[in-house]
């Protein structure tokens, strides 16, 4: 399975650094990475983004928490660049399924990234309301299922199984934790997998040997004992 890497990131000289690199084939992003770098002005933010990743989907997140809200804030952002895929969590605060305005959009031919799904539960009743043909993405989040001693794999699994009919629907690995969670999601057959920046530098170096990883951590404890000046008398 060719499991395509998207960088999931808000800063603009990350994205610039990010956006030139082949193994990046899109950009994620949500509230919580914006507030991180600092935004004020989500729209103008989001238009330089869209403006440096102009070739590559990019998913942007709705804030709101219901309906008439989520619904105004979705149009809104379809309408920033062909390249986005309008972000909107499976449920709100409250834990109400947001199936109406996943249907909505659907309907009207947008590209959505449905997001904070962790079952596939939650993908059998988002699959039961879409066409086969928009662009759907559902992105299952593995890393905090897994922070709190849950196996995310069955879910990806069986979401994965459950979409296997629908051309349209892409599967991706959501809050990765390590570069091995890449792997993973390959052997799955995950569509997709959303990393930060540092775990994407982490993959491009894949393919050292055990016995080179051996003597780089045992030249790193070395030189670590060296610079602390580390004495046994």
């Amino acid at each position: 399975m060719n499991t395509k890497i998207f960088c999931d990131i808000a800063e603009l000289s990350q994205i610039k650094k990010f956006n030139k690199k082949k193994i990046v084939k899109g950009f994620t992003t949500n509230p919580s990475l914006m507030r991180k770098a600092g935004v004020k002005d989500y729209k103008s933010y989001s238009k330089k983004i869209l403006k440096i990743c102009n070739n590559k989907p990019v998913s942007l997140e709705v804030f709101a928490d219901d309906y008439k809200e989520m619904k105004d804030q979705a149009m809104k952002i379809n309408t920033w660049g062909k390249n986005v895929y309008v972000k909107v969590p499976v449920v709100n605060s409250k834990g109400k399924f947001m199936g109406q305005i996943i249907k909505k959009l659907n309907n009207q031919n947008i590209k959505i990234n449905i997001t904070a799904v962790y079952n596939a539960k939650q993908t059998e009743k988002i699959l039961k309301l879409i066409n086969k043909k928009t662009k759907v993405i559902i992105s299952i989040f593995a890393g905090r299922a897994g922070d709190t001693g849950k196996d995310p794999v069955p879910e990806f699994i069986k979401s994965i199984r459950l979409a296997k009919s629908y051309g349209n629907v892409e599967i991706l690995w959501a809050s990765v934790r390590e570069p091995y969670n890449y792997i993973q999601a390959k052997q799955l057959g995950c569509h997709l997998i959303t990393v930060p920046p540092s775990i994407i530098e982490k993959i491009e170096s894949f393919g050292k040997s055990f016995n080179q990883l051996t003597k780089e951590t045992v030249k790193a404890f070395l030189v670590d004992s060296k610079k602390s000046d580390f004495k046994i008398l």
